[in-house]
């Protein structure tokens, strides 16, 4: 459990990284065909569903790469 911990907090920092010292580099993310984006006057929805899909396929790559 201990080395889960270890490996997602470096995780977060890489991404903390990356996203401080480039921020551009992830501005596609949430802007994919498939997520839904509503606006009017008082409020705001995003529901990023192609983002999440591309997400979940990623870190399951990942996880099943650790867990060999």
């Amino acid at each position: 459990m201990a080395r889960w911990f270890v490996i997602a907090g470096i995780i977060l920092i890489v991404v903390g990284a990356i996203l401080h010292f480039a921020p551009g580099v992830l501005n596609w993310f949430g802007k994919l065909p498939g997520d839904i984006n509503i606006q009017s006057e008082g409020s705001r929805v995003f529901i990023p569903i192609t983002s999440m899909i591309i997400l979940s396929i990623v870190l399951t790559i990942v996880l099943n790469l650790f867990n060999r």
